[in-house]
């Protein structure tokens, strides 16, 4: 059995046998910092934030990356200085944001439960607007913008009741959903909020769910918000920014989305004659491929019906396929050019969940192997956690020949640094 292993970013080359990241071996970064070990590549990251502004050329815009997806300060601060803004769901997310530089003003803040001291954190900060997701958050926000003396700049988050054809728990656009303010009561809320002496409406924003494969329910919502646009501006309201979300998917197997410069394209071609700047929050399509996880083989466990290739990366590393069922290709970084077998690829965690894949073919593996899982760079090290008194796995970027550590692993000290009473 032979098979053409896939990384799915010309950033993570194989040259020779050897697995690269640009222009450094894998295997020397799992040298240098150990394993499980997230590394990226920061051209990668550069490669796929310049895709959307190229494909937004000449529409005034804004490229506000997810912090959700990765909120390495690292990572964040490469992006401030190609011109990104900041896309928030948290007071965490904000301060995340401020301290790798990016200016508050290029700043939404999303999310729907967003607390009081999180709203007066963010009016301080002076952030470019708040996603209002509901009526009572839309008085609150006016309520303390007052108490600081101070405006408030607002879009609506609107649920379009759009299906995003993707994962259930992923999917935030239907009536079904927690999220935004349902379409038609948007021009009653927008009415009202007209009348706040706290607030001033800036924008219309959506977010329908995330790794879309078809551009098509994106497109879709845009109409919607273009109508809405036109609805209120017959009601007096004007409207200088559309907030489109993100969504946009990568290939984790052997999908085939569109490119950010593609689907950026096709937005600018609805959008271009409105008259609004427009905003896309992009997480995983900036992120998703230009990073992995290289771990190391422990043990091979063969059984009468199958053999496990053990690693020291586990779900509380990577939980998404724990999580999601989500697929990520999982390939060796040193080809052996011996026959492959089908193999499981699982962690140490005390669950049954934690398996990366399943029936995967590699060539024979031994203790000390280095395997690397591919499409790891969004919601990997982001959803990680200690789960079965696990430290945290280090972070590492490549740019070019050169490689740094940007998060340290953690010691078992780190365990127990915050607990008290005893």
């Amino acid at each position: 059995m032979t098979t053409a292993y896939e990384t799915h970013s010309r950033f993570f080359p194989y040259r020779g046998s050897e697995l690269f990241v640009e222009n450094v071996p894998l295997r020397e970064i799992a040298q240098s910092y150990g394993t499980p070990t997230y590394v990226y590549s920061q051209n990668a990251i550069l490669d796929a934030f310049n895709g959307y502004r190229r494909g937004l050329n000449g529409l005034p815009h804004l490229v506000a990356f997810a912090v959700k997806a990765n909120g390495n300060q690292a990572i964040l601060h490469t992006l401030a200085q190609a011109g990104a803004g900041a896309d928030l769901t948290s007071g965490g997310e904000l301060a995340l944001a401020l301290r790798s530089g990016i200016p508050a003003e290029r700043m939404i803040y999303s999310g729907v439960g967003k607390t009081e001291e999180e709203i007066r954190e963010a009016l301080r900060a002076g952030i470019m607007m708040f996603n209002v997701e509901s009526e009572p958050e839309l008085e609150t926000i006016d309520r303390l913008a007052q108490e600081a003396q101070r405006r408030a700049p607002v879009s609506f988050r609107i649920n379009p009741d759009i299906d995003a054809k993707t994962h259930p728990k992923i999917s935030t656009g239907l009536r079904e959903h927690k999220f935004g303010i349902f379409w038609e009561s948007a021009v009653e809320l927008y009415q009202k909020a007209a009348k706040m002496k706290g607030v001033e409406i800036v924008g219309i924003s959506s977010h329908i769910g995330s790794s879309l494969q078809d551009p098509t329910p994106l497109l879709q919502t845009l109409d919607r918000l273009l109508e809405l646009k036109k609805a209120l501006s017959g009601a007096g309201i004007e409207i200088s920014r559309l907030d489109l979300g993100g969504g946009l998917g990568i290939q984790y197997q052997s999908e085939n989305p569109d490119l950010p410069e593609e689907y950026a394209a096709k937005v600018r071609e609805k959008i271009r004659s409105c008259g609004a700047t427009l905003i896309l929050e992009p997480g995983r399509s900036i992120v998703g491929n230009a990073g992995v996880i290289v771990c190391r083989v422990v043990y091979v466990k063969r059984t009468a019906d199958r053999a496990f290739v053990i690693v020291d990366a586990a779900m509380n590393d990577l939980a998404r396929p724990a999580i999601y069922g989500a697929y990520h290709e999982i390939v060796p970084v040193r080809l052996s050019g011996e026959e492959q077998e089908l193999v499981d690829v699982a962690g140490p965690i005390c669950e049954s969940s934690d398996v990366f894949g399943k029936q995967r073919p590699l060539p024979p593996c031994q203790p000390g192997d280095l395997l690397a899982i591919c499409s790891a760079g969004a919601y990997g090290f982001a959803m990680a956690s200690r789960y079965n008194g696990r430290v945290m796995p280090a972070e590492a970027m490549a740019d070019g020949v050169h490689h740094r550590l940007i998060r340290q692993r953690e010691t078992y000290e780190d365990l127990f640094r915050h607990q008290t009473g005893f």
